[in-house]
C-alpha cells in the first residue's frame, strides 16, 4: 500500500511541474528569463497543482500498479524496475503530449518525454527505498 501512497503523492507533483516547464519552454516563454519570469512560473504553479493532482493521481496510480507488477518477479532487480519504469513513463507521455501543438522536434520529444519519466523513476526509486519489503538473509 505505501508504493501506491508515494505513485499518488510524488507522481502528479513532479509530473505537474514538468509538464508546465515543458510546456512554458516550448512556447517560447524562457527566451528572456528574469527573477519575476521565474516568480511567475511558481505562481502559476502553486495555482494550478490542485489540477495536477486532479489529472494526474489515476495515471500515478496505473504506473504504481506496474511497478508493482515488477516487483513481484524476482529476477528483476531494483534498478533494472527504475529504468523499465522510466522507459514506460517517457513512452506513455510521449505518446500523450508529444504530437500536440505546432511545434514537433527533438527537444518537445525529449521535454514531453521527461514529463512521465521523472516521476515514474523518482516515484519506483522512493518505493523501493521505502515500500520493499526487507529480503531475509539465510545463513550457511
Amino acid at each position: 500500500m505505501k508504493r501506491y501512497l508515494i505513485f499518488a503523492a510524488i507522481g502528479p507533483f513532479v509530473g505537474g511541474l514538468l509538464l508546465l516547464f515543458a510546456t512554458t519552454v516550448a512556447s517560447g516563454y524562457w527566451t528572456e528569463t528574469n527573477l519575476g519570469e521565474v516568480g511567475k512560473f511558481f505562481s502559476t504553479f502553486f495555482w494550478t497543482v490542485q489540477y495536477s493532482y486532479l489529472m494526474g493521481v489515476v495515471p500515478a496510480l496505473m504506473v504504481g500498479a506496474v511497478d508493482d507488477i515488477l516487483f513481484h518477479v524476482p529476477r528483476i532487480r531494483p534498478v533494472l524496475r527504475v529504468l523499465i519504469m522510466g522507459a514506460i513513463g517517457f513512452a506513455a507521455s510521449e505518446l500523450i503530449y508529444g504530437s500536440r501543438g505546432p511545434d514537433s522536434g527533438a527537444l518537445q520529444f525529449v521535454l514531453y518525454g521527461l514529463v512521465g519519466m521523472v516521476p515514474a523513476m523518482l516515484s519506483s526509486w522512493l518505493a523501493h527505498k521505502y515500500a520493499d519489503a526487507p529480503v531475509p538473509v539465510h545463513s550457511t
